[in-house]
């Protein structure tokens, strides 16, 4: 069994256009949404693409916003210009 990797969300628009991406471009990703916050949980992986939020925000993304929006990470970090990933070594 592939150990799980999460990312939690501030609820903010930024916050909410990444989950969006995150559960568009992540299948079998799990998604609890709170009063304050969103954890999305995934075995193995989460792929957030810039391409895919930039399109739900309607303006062009850097994955290094994404720091203004997590609250919290389950994992190890890989990031691009054109991708940020939690994941398991």
């Amino acid at each position: 069994m592939t150990q799980p990797v999460s990312i939690t969300l501030q609820n903010s628009q930024d916050g909410f256009a990444i989950a969006e991406a995150i559960m568009a471009d992540n299948p079998g990703a799990e998604r609890r949404t709170m009063p304050a916050m969103t954890k999305i949980d995934r075995p193995g992986r989460l792929e957030i693409k810039a391409a895919s939020v930039s399109e739900r925000l309607g303006r062009d993304w850097d994955p290094q916003e994404i720091h203004l929006s997590v609250i919290s990470l389950s994992g190890s970090v890989d990031e691009d210009d054109d991708y940020f990933a939690v994941y398991w070594r």
